[in-house]
């Protein structure tokens, strides 16, 4: 059984056809253990999937694809953009090379310029990469148009972050970094080309960021009159967080003049696991959120939102697969659609409240890896904190020391590591080699360091 089936026709009772018109799904594949591309491409004929979105325009798949009915969605890697919208030979040759060898066999439907670059912020190249962003927009159009393909959408996925606010959804504006000198010619590009604002919209993350003020059945599109919210500005009533996201972004361009934009969710979805402090990042949940967001967007007639009645919103669900080499929070490598046989009957509901107590980080079990990958994990955990003395009770005589076992070395030195660089982004993966814990590992006189939530 496909991936993904879980939670979208035995929960839904919906057909091939009637799922197939209006929803996409993204293909992410930072995964070690995913499908092959032949494989991964059958199983998204078998869902009769309408649309699929690639994180970039890899040939193998782009051929994959052709004489599908697939509408497809490229891009073009962040790293990238600068040198395009320098140059328009560099964009001409892009199109060349990613575009008109599969064009129109295989049904390339929309080019992304980038992945959430306005999301970027460290560094001058970040920075420089959001006004690079409309001129490579503006060249890779040209070049599409210097071709004669006029049926290729151009634009670039934003996080909800490209919002100063976004509550309540009348009062929102764009950050003020980016508003007249990013968003402002964008929205004239988007405007000029009828193209979408291309969003990826998680009402997890404001959720699980506030669950005690966010009713997590507002989030899962299980209100009921008791749960609606109805906006000061505007009288208009919202029975679901991803309508008030989503009209955020209608009022912010709405207030720098482009009222009529059309949206298109590149990414949504909801996390089946993550790490322990993360609540609600379970399987019912998510399965929850994925069938009532595909009740809602092949609706017939169209809902729309709030602002916007009636008007059929393009939808990439997030995503094929768990991805396992992905960094950051546990939530990160868990918006997969796993296998029907796994879960029947539907887990219960489970952590959907804050986490409160301690937790470590040790080594996964279950973990095939050698004790060379092993150990070069503790050497880079214990120099890289060396200043802090993260490992400093494992030094011989110390009170760690004891058993000499790289396993529990290893589990000592993450979890030493976490403690103390987590305020500064540390996460407990350790390249998939550790995981989180509430029993405390500590043994005898060797106390193992932990994140108080």
């Amino acid at each position: 059984m496909a991936p993904f089936l879980l939670f979208l026709f035995p929960l839904l009772g919906l057909s091939f056809g009637e799922i197939s018109s209006k929803i996409g799904i993204n293909y992410g594949r930072l995964g070690d253990n995913l499908p092959s591309a032949n494989r991964s491409i059958e199983l998204l004929k078998a869902m009769n999937a309408g649309r699929v979105k690639l994180y970039d325009a890899d040939p193998e798949i782009l051929k994959l694809l052709s004489g599908t009915n697939l509408q497809v969605s490229i891009m073009v890697p962040n790293n990238e953009i600068s040198t395009i919208a320098s140059d328009q030979t560099k964009a001409d040759e892009w199109v060349r090379n990613n575009v008109l060898p599969y064009y129109p066999e295989t049904m390339i439907r929309y080019l992304l310029i980038g992945n959430e670059v306005l999301s970027y912020n460290s560094s001058d190249q970040d920075r420089q990469m959001w006004y690079d962003l409309v001129p490579a927009m503006s060249k890779i159009k040209s070049s599409l148009k210097s071709q004669n393909i006029t049926n290729i959408k151009v634009g670039t996925p934003l996080a909800m972050d490209a919002l100063q606010s976004t509550f309540p959804p009348s009062k929102a504006t764009f950050r003020a970094d980016i508003s007249d000198t990013v968003m402002a010619p964008m929205l004239r590009f988007l405007n000029r080309t009828k193209s979408f604002f291309f969003i990826d919209v998680y009402p997890f993350f404001p959720w699980s960021s506030n669950p005690g003020n966010i009713s997590l059945d507002f989030a899962l599109f299980r209100g009921n009159s008791t749960m609606e919210y109805t906006d000061p500005g505007t009288g208009l009533v919202y029975t679901n967080l991803l309508d008030q996201m989503l009209d955020s972004l209608i009022f912010a361009m709405t207030k720098l003049g482009y009222p009529n934009i059309r949206l298109l969710i590149t990414e949504t979805g909801w996390p089946s696991s993550g790490d322990i402090e993360q609540p609600g990042a379970n399987i019912h949940n998510a399965a929850t959120y994925n069938r009532n967001l595909i009740h809602r967007m092949v609706a017939k007639p169209p809902l729309g939102t709030p602002a916007r009645p009636g008007v059929v919103i393009p939808t990439f669900i997030f995503s094929l697969f768990d991805e396992n080499q992905k960094t950051g929070p546990g939530t990160e490598r868990h918006w997969g659609k796993r296998p029907l046989e796994d879960y029947e009957p539907l887990p219960e509901e489970q952590n959907n409240r804050p986490y409160k107590g301690a937790v470590w980080c040790v080594v996964a079990k279950g973990v095939s890896v050698n004790d060379e990958e092993l150990g070069s994990a503790v050497n880079n955990a214990c120099i890289a904190g060396n200043a802090s003395g993260t490992c400093d009770a494992l030094s011989p005589g110390k009170e760690c020391y004891e058993p000499v076992a790289l396993t529990r070395h290893a589990s000592y030195a993450f979890s030493s590591y976490w403690a103390k660089f987590r305020s500064q982004g540390a996460t407990c993966h350790f390249n998939g080699l550790a995981e989180q814990t509430s029993l405390d590992p500590s043994h005898g006189s060797c106390k193992f360091p932990s994140v108080i939530f």
